[in-house]
């Protein structure tokens, strides 16, 4: 496999350092949240694996989605229009911000998860990996100089 790249970096720090970004709530129906749902031919095996990846980095499993942040969630759907393996994993990567980048991989290696991009410093305070789900899907982790 080969490191995947990110483009976004640029665009989210333009949008942070300038406040023109979209999402500034500051319409009548501001958005509130995002969510994701992944596909799945076998949803309670990939539920199984994002609640020991992400619940002890700080998501919170509550009743059939996983929240990761305010207003952040991660839905799993039982499908049979998908294939058991992502054919192009890159296409969509999941982003997750965490707090302490290092101790995510350390605990993520206990879970023997593959690397397409290990942790590496981007500079200026950023650090970037890219890990694969069970079925092929890239969820990438960040921490930026400012994570909270």
């Amino acid at each position: 496999m080969t490191a995947s790249t990110d483009d976004s970096t640029d665009a989210t720090n333009t949008a942070t350092s300038t406040g023109t970004g979209t999402g500034t709530g500051t319409g009548t129906g501001g958005i509130t949240g995002l969510g994701v749902i992944i596909g799945s031919t076998d949803s309670a095996a990939l539920i199984a694996w994002y609640r020991a990846a992400l619940e002890p980095l700080g998501a919170r499993w509550a009743e059939h989605f996983l929240i990761v942040g305010p207003g952040a969630i991660i839905g799993f759907d039982e499908r049979d229009d998908v294939a058991d393996k992502a054919a192009e994993p890159g296409r969509q990567l999941i982003n997750l911000t965490v707090r302490d980048i290092r101790a995510a991989e350390k605990h993520l290696n206990t879970l023997g998860v593959t690397w397409v991009r290990p942790v590496e410093d981007t500079g200026g305070g950023w650090f970037f990996s890219t890990i694969v789900d069970p079925v092929g899907n890239y969820l990438q982790l960040l921490q930026g100089p400012g994570t909270p």
